[in-house]
């Protein structure tokens, strides 16, 4: 370690993007890329057209983005209103922070609550990694507790037990994904009564980046809950994955924090006007979600039935597999094989220690992940038995 950086970062694992690649290079197209949860629609080449001409035409690259974002949040809240059935107090620009990407309103959050020593975070896992990862590099504790087994509830035992546990310093951010990733289902009513009953001075943030997929959304409580914030975004359903735009719905006052704290200037001047596009053509884009949703429930039921898999209900625009229950050092060397057969065959998947998750892509992609994944397991048998 060079002498002037911090020591705790020796024990750190960078994020690796594509972490199903087994090159730093980028992935090339002959692969399934069914690792990271994009949509498999590129924008259609009209959209693609017209914000050609709007680089062309209207952006000055010698000029600064617009800092404000006023006119994608006013968009932003007119879809989040819509969305949500919000007919009364609907919300506004003024409940609305955008980043680039989720990744970076998650930072900023856990700025403005847990830096300094001031605060732990709590997660359940598995979960998305972003949330320990990102407190990791800023120094914050984090706190893990685990999941059922059967439907991946979160130990809400365990989960009371740390928060009143917890101290020096106590948890302030809870984090949720609803639904949740890498598992797929959607909070239970029992995590939402637990949720609710938090004390005002810790934060909740609930993570929607799948709610077009699922149309499940906690955007009403908003009005009630000032400490509730949620998260979401542009890189699934509505295709930008490329161009990272990421937002968040809280109470004004908390928005206003988040503003005082994010870099300026952090999306680009194409960022922001490809967000609009997509937003202003919503209909277009999200009419690929029912094929989504129609090849998720194809691919459940066919891999439902492999006598070797365990498939779980999904919410979301990926499936969470695992294999059926035996010896566990067995199970991880199965699993680990099947990941790079898929992998030498031409599907990416993302590998976890307990299962797959496999992201929905074409009807092709689909097709040929089902064909694949039985060749690999027959492999792994033959090889198990030899």
């Amino acid at each position: 370690m060079l002498p002037f950086i911090r020591s705790d970062l020796a024990q750190f694992t960078a994020y690796k993007p594509h972490p199903s690649s087994n090159t730093a290079e980028p992935v090339t197209t002959q692969f399934d890329r069914l690792d990271t949860n994009e949509s498999p629609d590129d924008l259609p080449p009209e959209l693609k057209e017209k914000l050609a001409w709007t680089y062309q035409q209207v952006i000055e690259t010698n000029r600064y983005p617009d800092g404000g974002h006023e006119s994608l949040k006013d968009a932003i809240a007119e879809y989040v209103n819509e969305s949500a059935n919000l007919v009364s107090s609907p919300l506004t620009r003024a409940n609305i922070s955008v980043g680039n990407g989720s990744d970076e309103l998650i930072r900023s959050l856990l700025i403005a609550t847990c830096l300094g020593g001031e605060g732990s975070i709590l997660v359940a896992n598995p979960t998305f990694s972003m949330y320990g990862i990102l407190a990791q590099t800023l120094g914050i504790k984090v706190v893990s507790v685990g999941r059922d087994e059967t439907n991946f509830e979160i130990d809400l035992k365990a989960a009371q037990t740390a928060i009143i546990q917890t101290q020096n310093p106590p948890i302030r951010v809870v984090f949720v994904v609803h639904p949740n990733s890498p598992t797929a289902n959607p909070l239970t009513a029992a995590e939402l009564a637990w949720l609710k009953s938090l004390p005002e001075e810790i934060l909740v943030v609930i993570d929607e980046a799948y709610f077009e997929f699922s149309q499940n959304t906690l955007v009403g409580e908003l009005t009630q809950r000032p400490n509730w914030i949620i998260l979401r975004t542009f890189s699934k359903a509505f295709r930008l994955a490329a161009l990272r735009v990421g937002y968040c719905i809280a109470h004004p006052e908390a928005i206003a924090i988040l503003e005082k704290v994010r870099l300026p200037y952090n999306l680009p001047s194409f960022s922001l006007a490809a967000a609009l596009v997509a937003l202003q053509n919503r209909q277009l884009l999200l009419s690929s979600v029912t094929q989504t949703l129609n090849e998720r429930d194809k691919l459940t039921a066919i891999l439902a039935q492999h006598p070797n898999l365990q498939v779980s209900d999904s919410a979301a625009n990926f499936l969470y597999v695992r294999l059926k229950p035996n010896d566990s050092t067995t199970k991880n060397l199965t699993l680990q094989n099947l990941h790079q057969q898929l992998s030498n065959s031409g599907t990416l998947v993302r590998l976890l220690s307990e299962g797959l998750r496999i992201t929905i892509g074409t009807p092709a992609e689909n097709s040929r992940t089902w064909e694949r994944l039985q060749a690999a397991i027959v492999n792994c048998n033959a090889g198990a038995s030899n």
